[in-house]
């Protein structure tokens, strides 16, 4: 038995849960989240908690039992207080601009990229820092993760799009003759 999947999800105030034969539907202040279940996971709710159970222990109901509950628990997560996660833009003459729904990168490139933003991504940027909020975090990392495929970070000046958080390993550039 998964020890994540057995923990309870409790159910914060202002957050409806729904099912809707094998899909569940999450609706909180922060947007609504639906997601269809897997038939060898059975969701239980009695009002002020969820749990995710399996009715046999294979290897891949067990599998399932730790992911449904983590996916659930983030839905759950996301209505109620939403998630954010930020970047930054590292590089002379680099930067972002937001035009409405469509943010404007100049990375160095000959053409400035025009990125769409997804529905339910939000997205503030302030000269060399952006940050992305909603409710989806799967949602949030693919976006966050297609922002930085833009001009990923390089060892050797640490120029280019990287997670607030994420650390460059720096690498030394040529020693030449001396």
């Amino acid at each position: 038995m998964s020890r994540i999947g057995k923990m309870p999800i409790p159910i914060p105030k202002g957050v409806e849960i729904k099912f809707d034969g094998d899909s569940l539907t999450v609706k909180g202040v922060r947007g609504e989240l639906t997601r269809k279940i897997h038939p060898k996971v059975r969701v239980d709710s009695d009002g002020n908690k969820i749990e995710v159970v399996v009715p046999d222990s294979t290897k891949e109901s067990k599998s399932l039992h730790g992911l449904f509950r983590a996916l659930i628990s983030n839905m759950v997560t996301g209505v109620s207080s939403g998630f954010e996660r930020g970047l930054e833009i590292v590089g002379v003459g680099y930067r972002a601009e937001l035009k409405e729904r469509t943010a404007v990168f100049n990375l160095g490139y000959s053409h400035p990229i025009n990125f769409e933003l997804p529905d339910g991504i939000e997205a503030k940027i302030d000269k060399m820092k952006i940050t992305l909020t909603g409710a989806d975090k799967e949602l949030l990392g693919k976006t966050a993760a297609k922002i930085r495929s833009f001009r990923r970070p390089e060892p050797y000046k640490g120029k280019g799009i990287r997670y607030s958080d994420e650390m460059v390993r720096r690498k030394a550039g040529k020693s030449g003759a001396k």
